[in-house]
């Protein structure tokens, strides 16, 4: 299918809904599912619910307020800390799917006090691809993937984000700051609170594309390769790793491949 007809068939099944709640966090592909949902059916049949966490940066949670607010939605703000849920500090290959079974069940539970039928989340077609536990949480609850249905690929998102003139179109992916440990490593407040503070530094200083990888007392770096050079720059390497170490990290690294998502997904077994 080419484009036009991924967007129509989008809008198509958007269409056939009732009224749904969309699980918002303020990224590419939630803010553009919701952006369209709320063209197909209108700001009094659609919710967006958005879920604060120690594993969610206070700026990401802002821009999502930001966006429901000018897209004049109702968003539904609630707090939820994944170290609580059973099975999830302990960061086993499945964490994923106790985050988004507690996620999805509140979307559900709080979709039905207000009477809306269906549950949607920002799943692409891409996402099939790579290990994603959170889409069995989201089988087994009911929640849809609209753009999964449509066949809509991360790049056919960011091109009809641009065209819809949506903010988040070339904005940076993002995932919970629990992707930056390897399974097995015990997750903590204090740890996710050390690299959200290092992620926070390469995001002031401009990076596009970043992560920060926990590795006991070693930080890993990942930046886009275009962004390694200058990475490597003297007076900013310097700045980095000695912010780096305040925070916490005795050892400071940059990993060659540079950004990729789902990096701690490469120790699994196919």
């Amino acid at each position: 299918m080419v484009l036009d007809e991924k967007y129509a068939r989008l809008k198509e099944i958007l269409a056939a809904m009732e009224s749904a709640v969309v699980a918002f966090s303020g990224g590419v592909d939630s803010t553009f599912l919701l952006r369209v949902a709320l063209d197909v059916l209108g700001p009094a049949k659609v919710v967006a619910l958005t879920a604060t966490s120690p594993t969610y940066p206070e700026y990401e949670f802002e821009e999502s307020r930001r966006l429901a607010e000018s897209f004049g939605v109702k968003q539904i703000v609630f707090e939820s800390n994944e170290l609580e849920i059973p099975g999830f500090a302990q960061n086993d290959p499945s964490r994923c799917y106790h985050c988004k079974q507690e996620l999805f069940s509140l979307c559900g539970k709080k979709g039905k006090e207000m009477g809306i039928r269906e549950v949607l989340d920002g799943s692409n077609l891409d996402d099939l691809g790579d290990y994603r536990p959170g889409r069995k949480a989201a089988t087994e609850l009911g929640v849809r993937s609209p753009m999964v249905e449509a066949q809509l690929t991360k790049t056919d998102i960011r091109e009809l984000s641009r065209t819809l003139g949506l903010p988040t179109w070339n904005k940076q992916p993002f995932a919970c700051l629990s992707s930056r440990f390897p399974y097995g490593t015990e997750i903590t407040a204090g740890r996710l609170e050390q690299v959200g503070q290092c992620e926070l530094i390469l995001r002031q200083m401009e990076f596009q594309n970043y992560r920060v990888r926990y590795h006991g007392d070693t930080a890993r770096i990942e930046v886009a390769p275009g962004e390694i050079s200058r990475l490597l720059e003297e007076g900013l390497r310097e700045q980095v790793v000695s912010s780096f170490k305040k925070a916490g990290f005795t050892y400071v690294a940059l990993d060659l491949q540079g950004y990729r998502s789902g990096s701690m997904n490469e120790t699994l077994d196919e």
